[in-house]
């Protein structure tokens, strides 16, 4: 069976954005190459074969990957060959450059990634995507969180989770603190923990 990973990053009051989809506290010149950062996000990216995208991140990403010249080469190369579900009730088609590897889904995530994750394959990663996270966390269909807390305080933003009417128990199976201040966090969902 597939899992479903969630890697972002967030601030350390629990935001993926500023107030205005501000990014800069954490997407700066050499943010990924050669860094320990890019070190996780070249081995997380090689090991999936899917990418899950709510509308924001969607528009966010489709503008910069197909065309990114100075990032690491192996992100770059599986963020544009992967295939992309894009999950969005307002969009009318995705693109991604020239790539072609981007598909809508309108309706129903929940369903749609259930059946998914029934399908013969590797891993898939949510990236961003707070709404699109927060449904499939409700649905019980997220098997790891892998978040990176930066050492920055917003104040107010776009949270990581929303709209949550209950508490969910994770359990914590990774730590790594980068040099940088940033700490990679792991979870798994309580119930599906392993020893």
């Amino acid at each position: 069976m597939r899992r479903v990973i969630v890697s972002n990053v967030m601030s350390l009051d629990g935001f993926v954005s500023g107030p205005n989809g501000e990014l800069d506290w954490f997407v700066y010149a050499g943010f990924v190459k050669g860094t320990e950062f890019g070190e996780y996000a070249r081995a997380l990216i090689s090991s999936v074969d899917g990418i899950l995208l709510g509308r924001l991140t969607y528009e966010e990403f489709s503008s910069y990957w197909p065309t990114a010249k100075n990032d690491d080469p192996v992100i770059t190369e599986r963020m544009n060959h992967l295939p992309k579900v894009v999950f969005s009730r307002s969009l009318k088609q995705v693109a991604w450059g020239d790539w072609g590897t981007a598909r809508l889904v309108k309706e129903g995530a929940a369903v749609e990634v259930s059946k998914m994750k029934q399908e013969l394959g590797r891993d898939m990663v949510v990236y961003g995507s707070a709404t699109l996270v927060s449904g499939l966390m409700k649905a019980g269909l997220i098997d790891e969180y892998q978040l990176v807390v930066y050492p920055v305080v917003l104040g107010k933003g776009r949270p990581e989770f929303k709209d949550l009417n209950q508490r969910y128990s994770l359990s914590l199976i990774e730590v790594k603190q980068f040099k940088s201040g940033a700490v990679k966090l792991v979870y798994q969902p309580l119930n599906q923990a392993k020893p």
